[in-house]
């Protein structure tokens, strides 16, 4: 079967839900964020999540709502934590091409200013820099393409990945 979607990884803050939505009317495909999957299952925020039940049941729950998804010619935008399930990583990688948006801290600082309560599945003694340098070695593991986003805003990331996809669905004709 060919792969139809586009999965989209990387750090919270890294432009994945607005990228992937860009993307998604740049290519004419349907777009959805398994975050707000993750909320709509539970009927919480991933922060009220994070703070009652812990950041391992939200990876646990990412990974249900993960294998869960059974798309096609979708743009899916993935919480920071998804790689962390082979199972997950597995299931989306069997019809969708993964696409690694990466960055550097200062941009995920000048981006971002509520770690605290952006519910991120992190140990509690777990700063952003150290969650940081544990990921993206998963992030590198899964990607297929990788798009530095350090330097380009969020319409330039798109049509990055809209020319970068194209030409790696078309090697694999």
């Amino acid at each position: 079967m060919k792969r139809s979607n586009i999965v989209l990884i990387g750090m919270p803050g890294s432009g994945k839900s607005t990228v992937g939505v860009l993307l998604a009317k740049l290519l004419a495909m349907r777009f959805i964020d398994t975050d707000i999957l993750i909320q709509n299952h539970c009927g919480r925020t991933l922060q009220d999540i994070v703070d009652n039940d812990g950041h391992m049941y939200l990876r646990e729950v990412e990974e249900k709502v993960i294998l869960e998804v059974k798309l096609n010619h979708h743009v899916i935008a993935t919480g920071g934590s998804v790689p962390y399930s082979e199972r997950g990583m597995g299931h989306l990688l069997e019809n969708g091409i993964v696409v690694f948006l990466e960055t550097d801290m200062a941009t995920l600082h000048a981006r971002v200013h509520n770690y605290d309560s952006r519910g991120i599945a992190r140990r509690p003694d777990q700063s952003i820099e150290d969650l940081f340098v544990e990921r993206a070695a998963l992030y590198k593991k899964y990607a297929e393409i990788t798009v530095d986003c350090r330097y380009c805003n969020q319409d330039e990331a798109a049509e990055e990945i809209a020319h970068r996809v194209a030409a790696f669905f078309s090697r694999e004709k």
